[in-house]
């Protein structure tokens, strides 16, 4: 029998234990914080949007139809050194319109460091745009198919689609990027043939495409497209531009009906100011050029890489329910 002296009542023994513990927890409480502080001091930093890129005023610039980016002034970001991919898009194939600069180089770019196969089509003239992307998509070891050519013709359309199928073995995202944007100040100034070529790019080419890729799109597929905010709000001298980005806006809610009870979801990106080609090329007079951007709460235009996360996300599966909606990228004047 144990002496009295090496006894321990229970209350006592509950005592012990419960000191015991509360150490136990208060050494995990530390080392909890310590591991707290550790990623704290790796997190990204954050960064105010108004400084982020450059403010206006821009310089003055002009080119020809349809301009190139690596010729801007300064050049914009389409996320080829800031772009960090995770994997969502692993295995996908895509094919994106007007692929050699603006939003659809950056939604190349990302996709490719996402794990994506991306086809670009682009007009002949941006070839050396186009090269770069390229170059940038085989350095994540990814394939990259270029494929020039004119929106305006229905054979292009046609015979684009059946490219990147023979080329990628597949597709599952479509985006349909590529604009054509020229200011003209008064309606009576506006030819016909300058009307028709802004319909054929921004309405009839992505009706051809469409209707080519659907049959090849399996379940599970996305079509993006690239509205604006002159669906919303036209400026004055963008009177067939606008229109198209209107259509635009409207047959995103519309395939997104057609095409729902085949699991192919449809939504539409609507940018505001982004500095691209298309400004410096005669989609906005000098003066808006200089000062573009400069009126929205941000203070400046916006850089393609802005917008790349949005494309990612409406292509990969956890945006499932993603279907018939536009996304904004607005500068802080909220449209849509």
């Amino acid at each position: 029998m144990a002496s009295e002296n090496n006894q321990i009542s229970r209350r006592e023994m509950v005592a012990r234990l419960g000191v015991g513990v509360t150490g136990v927890a208060i050494a995990g409480a530390g080392t909890a914080v310590k591991a707290h502080a550790a990623a704290d001091s790796t997190a990204a930093p954050l960064v105010n949007p108004d400084s982020k890129y450059p403010r206006p005023p821009y310089p003055e610039q002009s080119q020809p139809w349809p301009g190139l980016a690596g010729k801007m002034n300064p050049r914009p970001d389409h996320g080829e050194t800031s772009y960090k991919g995770s994997g969502r898009l692993m295995g996908r194939k895509a094919l994106i319109t007007g692929g050699d600069s603006g939003m659809g180089r950056a939604a190349a770019i990302a996709y490719a460091r996402e794990g994506a196969d991306v086809a670009i089509s682009y007009y002949p003239a941006e070839e050396s745009d186009a090269n770069e992307v390229v170059q940038l998509i085989k350095a994540e070891g990814r394939k990259a198919v270029p494929i020039p050519g004119d929106l305006r013709e229905e054979s292009y359309c046609t015979q684009l689609i059946a490219k990147v199928i023979d080329q990628l073995g597949g597709l599952d995202i479509l985006v349909s990027n590529a604009g054509r944007q020229q200011q003209c100040e008064e309606i009576t100034k506006l030819t016909t043939e300058a009307f028709d070529a802004t319909m054929k790019t921004n309405i009839y080419a992505p009706f051809w495409i469409i209707r080519a890729a659907v049959p090849h799109l399996p379940p599970g597929s996305c079509i993006i497209a690239t509205t604006s905010e002159q669906a919303y709000d036209p400026a004055a001298n963008l009177y067939d531009y606008a229109q198209t980005k209107a259509a635009t806006m409207n047959f995103v809610k519309s395939l997104a009906k057609q095409l729902g009870p085949k699991g192919i979801r449809v939504n539409g990106v609507a940018p505001g100011p982004i500095w691209t080609p298309l400004q410096v090329s005669g989609g906005a007079t000098q003066e808006h050029l200089v000062h573009f951007g400069q009126d929205y709460p941000l203070g400046r235009a916006g850089q393609p890489a802005e917008l790349a996360g949005i494309y990612v996300q409406l292509a990969a599966n956890d945006g499932s329910y993603t279907t018939g909606n536009i996304y904004g990228a607005g500068g802080g004047k909220g449209q849509p």
